[in-house]
């Protein structure tokens, strides 16, 4: 009896324990928490030293974090937010909702970028992915794209961020005709998802010659499969440049903890994570350096980026210019 009393006291203070710990919430993306993703190594690393309880909780795509955010509004449980780009910081920035994070410029970005309420964590190209043993001669650009018939799967620009990327990069690279360039391209869609994994599940199953990913994916087949026949095609107009951000939310109960998370960002323990779990390219880059694979991988000779503002201005006509290709 004093044995089991011994240990039913031990198993309540340990819970009582687990309870006491503060709880910091990290609102982010889909494939950032799975077991293969970042958040796993994030949270054991971060947790180690701060005495709390780390938790991601994932919403969707990209771009349905920003949806997310404005219902909920200041009522969200979230501490953190991690997932957005510069296409949606604007508004999101609008909203109120964020507060400043007072750390210098990430240093190994291609652009420079400084935002007061938005540190970078990772960043990459977008581009289309193929299969060399599928697919031989890639199309060089947007135009020679929607001249032939490679059929394409992309993501959804109301829920993606990837998606929104294409829209963007698109109006980029071609100003007022961007409307006549997805004119072109509808016929070569053979789907729209909601987010990036399933977009790139079904290229894999052979659904698609082309998805719309990164310029680093294929270094995720390189390490993880050792499969050398995905590629990214390299296109004439530039590619589009992504950088993922994160935020503190101002109305965070954990405002020191948070603050605590955002500087960890920058750290050798985060960044080391980005280049073989999120297959970006880190905004600081770890001691160790980037895997050999990344070397292989194309680098664009042109990189495209509006600017926040930039980017918040063209998403309405860029959407309505997507929206009528494809209902034609």
């Amino acid at each position: 009896m004093r044995l089991s009393l011994m240990l039913a006291g031990f198993l309540c203070a340990t819970a009582a324990q687990a309870q006491d710990k503060p709880v910091l919430t990290v609102l982010t993306y889909d494939s950032f928490v799975t077991e293969w993703g970042p958040a796993p190594i994030i949270e054991e690393v971060f947790e180690r030293d701060c005495g709390c309880d780390l938790r991601f909780v994932a919403a969707g795509d990209g771009a349905a974090l920003m949806a997310r955010l404005l219902l909920e509004g200041d009522k969200t449980d979230a501490d953190v937010v991690l997932g957005l780009d510069t296409s949606l910081t604007a508004q999101a920035a609008a909203t109120g909702l964020f507060a400043p994070h007072g750390l210098a410029p990430a240093p190994d970005l291609p652009m420079a970028y400084d935002d007061a309420l938005f540190t970078p964590y990772d960043w990459g190209w977008f581009a289309f992915v193929y299969d060399t043993t599928r697919l031989a001669t890639p199309p060089k650009d947007f135009i020679e794209l929607g001249a032939s018939d490679v059929k394409i799967v992309i993501q959804d620009p109301r829920s993606s961020t990837p998606g929104l990327g294409l829209l963007l990069w698109v109006k980029a690279a071609y100003g007022d005709r961007a409307g006549e360039v997805w004119a072109a391209l509808a016929d070569n869609i053979v789907t729209v998802t909601p987010g990036w994994s399933e977009a790139y599940g079904l290229f894999l199953e052979g659904e698609a010659d082309m998805v719309l990913s990164y310029s680093t994916s294929p270094a995720y087949h390189v390490i993880a499969e050792a499969d050398v026949t995905k590629e990214a095609a390299p296109f004439g107009e530039g590619h589009y440049l992504q950088i993922e951000v994160a935020g503190r939310l101002a109305a965070s109960d954990q405002p020191e903890l948070a603050d605590r998370f955002m500087a960890f960002i920058h750290s050798p323990a985060f960044q080391g994570t980005i280049p073989e779990t999120n297959w970006m390219y880190p905004a600081t880059t770890s001691p160790a350096g980037l895997p050999l694979a990344f070397e292989w991988l194309i680098w664009p000779e042109k990189s495209l980026l509006m600017s926040p503002q930039e980017a918040q201005a063209a998403r309405g006509p860029a959407l309505a210019e997507w929206r009528a290709a494809l209902a034609r």
